[in-house]
């Protein structure tokens, strides 16, 4: 196949993102710069494994090169070190687009994560911009690439500075790569370090000896030698390896440089025959909660990379990554035989299935570890409450939340252990964070009577909240939602029961009065079960949305927010006071005392008055007249 010469000019400008990243990666913003290494290696193998998948439709690719393997170069008396692979290689298209430009927006998010971390070492492999991590330790590269089944080989050069140029290779560079791609680093005189056999062979066995590929170190009489194992270390068995040979899979499968919280490593026999490896990481990945983020999860086919792209766990688990070997599906497998396919939705079914079990299995045996995973990646699993139907009971089972008891995360197991006589329900309250919810005054009854409540702060709760979940029979309560008895179970010390008024003070009246004052601000007024000390409370109807969902659908226009439910605390001097002053006949002292409540149980409820003057003024009016009497 012949690829047509460009009439266009050489010289390029890169991206305006490559050039804020390069700036970057010339300043060193690595605390060890050989990760560069780690970065072209794995470049080198994906162009390997996509050689490998294409060639299965197309065996003419693999031409008289055969089988795809790596090279590494050192040259310490010119300074250079060269990376060499007999993979896919690239066109001039595509050149111009894998090493001029970013198509996605990680580079924006890689800096904005740099600048939050201030050391790109664990984050360069995640944002998919190694190819310029070079750039840390060389003052110049050029790339020579020539795509499988092309005629023409092209060289692309760069100084980092401003762009690059791309040339049709000379005839000499063009026999060196007959398909694939060579790069040559010129080393910076503070890195010629790299320049050695012996450091090359140190960092290609730490970051890349799990590289299924051949990766050959060649010396300077141009002898070669393997110096990684090249082994599909998920098809060996777990005997023979050790923690430190997880970890360094972990490293080559993930680009992460922090070590696996969980590592899950097994084969499934019977009607079907796969090898799994899974991590689930330490360190929370950048974009956890990007939408669009699907899981790391490699699909081989008898040792043949097939795709990142098959869904093989729900989204939930989009931090698992790894892979996962089938010996039974076909090597042509499309992306729409992978949705349909009976195999693949087994598959499916046993890997969620076992992450779940080991997740189980952590929390029961080393729980420090396992909170640890839980304030990582809570938020997401807990998505799977309200996604995964099958495994909704297990979801919850793992889920860990923090209570008004005093322990720091507490599991639904040990809320049932210690539910109070007659409590019948989980109760739970959501909002923004924790300090606020503890102050809450709807909690006052429960807090009276011993009942222990959850507190939901992340966003996802709002949402699986609604589902009228249950476990183990006994159904979620939100103590801002709905209609509270908690008159069968008994207060922790008796004489905290309600005190009797003694100036006869008629609900119907005051709650009438508040009611036609406050007009269309709230849809009802009615006497508090919930509240202790405090006079107000605002919650929402058991037909309308909890407050918490109510706001964030109502921010992001998705639904029009519904007028509150105001309660009263009837035994509260404040709520007397109106009455008091109706039979004086002040019912504009009246008027503002209830619109005072209204307001304070906005704030305290994380809102502000819709007239922060008026409440103002209205407050300075009250203080006034305190003074004066």
């Amino acid at each position: 196949m012949n690829e047509t010469i460009k009439s266009t000019s050489s010289e390029r400008p890169f991206q305006a993102e490559v050039s804020q990243l390069l700036k970057l990666m010339i300043n060193s913003v690595y605390s060890e710069t050989e990760i560069f290494l780690r970065e072209l290696l794995s470049n080198a193998s994906d162009a390997c494994d996509k050689l490998r998948y294409e060639a299965i439709s197309a065996p003419e690719l693999l031409g008289e090169t055969g089988l795809p393997c790596i090279r590494v170069t050192p040259n310490h008396s010119s300074s250079t070190l060269m990376i060499s692979d007999t993979g896919i290689g690239m066109s001039h298209d595509e050149l111009v687009e894998n090493l001029g430009t970013i198509a996605h927006s990680g580079t924006k998010a890689f800096i904005d994560q740099l600048q939050e971390v201030k050391d790109g070492n664990g984050l360069i492999g995640q944002f998919g911009v190694g190819f310029y991590s070079a750039f840390m330790v060389a003052d110049r590269i050029n790339v020579i690439s020539r795509r499988a089944g092309n005629s023409t080989a092209w060289m692309w050069t760069s100084t980092g500075d401003t762009g690059f140029k791309i040339v049709p290779a000379d005839e000499e560079k063009a026999r060196s790569v007959t398909r694939g791609t060579e790069i040559t680093l010129f080393l910076k005189p503070d890195a010629k370090k790299y320049a050695e056999t012996d450091t090359v062979k140190r960092i290609v066995q730490l970051y890349s000896d799990h590289v299924q590929f051949p990766i050959k170190l060649v010396d300077k009489e141009g002898e070669c030698q393997q110096i990684n194992s090249a082994s599909a270390i998920w098809q060996r068995p777990r005997s023979e390896l050790k923690n430190n040979d997880y970890e360094e899979a972990y490293r080559a499968i993930t680009h992460a440089i922090d070590k696996p919280a969980l590592t899950i490593h097994f084969k499934a026999e019977g009607r079907q025959l796969f090898a799994v490896l899974l991590f689930v990481p330490t360190q929370r990945p950048f974009n956890l909660f990007n939408q669009d983020r699907k899981g790391h999860v490699k699909l081989y086919v008898r040792r043949v990379y097939i795709t990142s792209d098959a869904e093989l766990l729900p989204p939930y688990l989009r931090f698992v990554s790894g892979v996962v070997d089938s010996e039974d599906l076909p090597l042509n497998i499309s992306r729409e035989m992978l949705q349909k396919n009976l195999n693949v939705a087994a598959i499916r079914s046993t890997l969620a299935g076992r992450v779940l079990s080991e997740l189980e299995r952590l929390a029961e045996e080393t729980p420090d570890t396992f909170n640890k995973v839980w304030d990582s990646f809570g938020p997401v699993i807990k998505e799977g409450i309200y996604e995964d139907h099958e495994r909704r009971e297990r979801i919850l089972k793992l889920s860990r939340f923090v209570s008004t008891k005093p322990d720091n995360i507490r599991s639904l197991k040990q809320y049932l252990e210690d539910m109070r006589p007659n409590q019948t329900e989980i109760y739970y309250l959501v909002g923004n964070n924790i300090d606020n919810l503890r102050s809450n005054p709807v909690l006052e009854a429960a807090r009276a009577r011993g009942i222990e409540v959850l507190f939901f702060t992340d966003h996802v709760d709002a949402f699986w909240t609604t589902i009228q979940a249950d476990y183990e029979g006994k159904q979620f309560k939100s103590l801002s939602h709905g209609d509270i008895n908690f008159d069968l179970v008994p207060m922790l010390n008796e004489k905290e029961e309600k005190e009797d008024r003694s100036n006869d003070v008629d609900d119907a009246v005051v709650i009438a009065a508040v009611k036609n004052f406050l007009g269309d601000r709230v849809s009802d007024v009615r006497v508090s079960k919930r509240l202790i000390n405090s006079p107000v409370c605002l919650i929402a109807s058991h037909t309308a949305p909890d407050r918490r969902l109510e706001k964030i659908l109502a921010s992001s226009d998705q639904s029009p927010s519904t007028a509150p439910i105001l309660e009263l605390n009837m035994t509260h001097d404040i709520v007397h006071a109106i009455a008091d002053a109706r039979a004086l006949g002040k019912e504009a002292v009246a008027e503002d005392l209830a619109y005072f409540l209204f307001e304070q149980a906005q704030i305290l409820d994380g809102e502000i008055p819709a007239d922060p003057t008026a409440y103002a003024q209205r407050l300075n009016r009250l203080v006034l007249q305190g003074l004066q009497t």
